[in-house]
């Protein structure tokens, strides 16, 4: 604004006694700090500094003016400071969405561990399987899985998981073990949310199997369970099965149909000065999950 013009230059002048000291405190030119101070002289109708070839000195008026002007200027500086250190350090409201059983198994420790770290930071999350809008709902960010639509979002990978078949061992031992995927009958498998399973032949091409089975659940746990008590072959994530894998309730098929990791995101809105806080939790959910 206009009438700022000047201001912080006066008070450079006044407090160094040099219109080339002030010039070098302000990194403008002398031209520059004579011209805004001019402008304010001007502006006021009142003479601010008594200029000579040896000293500047200020003015009665000048004097009284500096009084207010040095509190405008330092609370400029501490302003800019603020932000500045606001920059540097996580803190303030973090609005977050997840998907529900990954936002509640692998999230949920990273986050409060992050609220441990970062004690100003806030945190609001939204776990929910749909695909919010981010900027309608003043999201600061969204933890999405496997492929990711077309959008003006900004991505970052975070981390990888992989799709396994399994099915439990009671369950193969009822039914013959599928070597190749012509062996694995729809009708023995239980639904999810989505309508196919991706697969990979050996050539790098993309399957899609539709499973038809008589279970069709839109939760994660509950298939697991389902598959668990040996109701049929399921496709699930990693993080559903891995535990129970190694422990020998379930035994993965197919693995050499097995789609290549996919990717687990962060995605929040473009801004060209991401908050400290969204990068600093980035930054430490990515060193958590790729490792």
């Amino acid at each position: 604004m206009k009438q700022w013009l000047g201001i912080s230059e006066f008070v450079a002048v006044a407090e160094h006694g040099s219109f080339t000291e002030a010039s070098k405190h302000l990194h403008i030119s002398v031209a520059q700090v004579s011209r805004n101070i001019a402008e304010l002289e001007s502006r006021l109708a009142l003479k601010l500094l008594y200029r000579s070839t040896r000293r500047v000195s200020l003015t009665e008026e000048g004097k009284l003016y500096l009084v207010h002007c040095r509190h405008l200027v330092e609370s400029l500086e501490q302003a800019n400071q603020s932000l500045s250190s606001l920059k540097q350090t996580p803190r303030g409201l973090l609005k977050v969405t997840a998907p529900v059983y990954f936002g509640e198994t692998k999230l949920a420790p990273l986050l409060n561990q992050f609220l441990l770290n970062n004690p100003d930071v806030e945190l609001d999350l939204q776990l929910t399987n749909s695909k919010l809008d981010l900027i309608q709902g003043g999201y600061d960010l969204a933890i999405r899985l496997g492929t990711l639509e077309s959008s003006s979002l900004i991505a970052r990978r975070l981390g990888s998981r992989r799709q396994y078949i399994v099915a439990s061992p009671d369950y193969l031992a009822r039914h013959k073990r599928p070597h190749q995927l012509s062996e694995l009958k729809p009708s023995q498998c239980l639904r999810g949310s989505v309508d196919y399973w991706r697969l990979q032949t050996n050539e790098g091409n993309t399957i899609q199997f539709r499973p038809q089975g008589r279970v069709h659940c839109n939760s994660g746990p509950f298939l697991l369970e389902a598959a668990l008590m040996g109701l049929g072959f399921v496709q699930l994530p990693d993080y559903y099965v891995h535990h129970e894998i190694e422990q020998g309730r379930l035994v993965s098929v197919l693995d050499e149909l097995q789609m290549p990791n996919e990717g687990i995101w962060a995605v929040y809105p473009q801004n060209r000065h991401l908050s400290a806080k969204v990068r600093h939790l980035v930054d430490y959910l990515k060193d958590a999950l790729e490792h």
